[in-house]
């Protein structure tokens, strides 16, 4: 059994960036994350017309928890900028986003 090390994820949208929606490509799941790399401009390629914009990201896969993974969750920002995560019944396992810190010692 192949395991599955990156998953490219392409996403088209309006000119506005306000609708966005996943673009299926040829091959969306890698053996190796440098793979999904070398695929997406040709990806992206594949996709071009779909979509005003486009923009694509590998994202990092597991192999312990490869089964597990249920949902992709993905947002476009104005800008272009794509954050997407993989995600097991709602508990984030991969993203590419940093996370603010809480400070739970704080005094009051």
């Amino acid at each position: 059994m192949e395991h599955i090390a990156a998953l490219l994820l392409v996403i088209g949208c309006s000119n506005t960036m306000a609708d966005c929606r996943e673009l299926q490509v040829p091959v969306s799941v890698f053996e190796t994350a440098d793979q999904c790399v070398a695929e997406r401009p040709f990806a992206m390629g594949d996709v071009q017309g779909q979509a005003e914009h486009i923009v694509a990201k590998c994202l990092t896969v597991d192999p312990a928890l490869e089964d597990d993974y249920d949902q992709v969750v993905w947002k476009v920002g104005p800008d272009g900028s794509l954050d997407a995560s993989l995600e097991i019944s709602n508990i984030v396992v991969a993203s590419n986003t940093a996370r603010p810190e809480k400070d739970y010692l704080s005094q009051q």
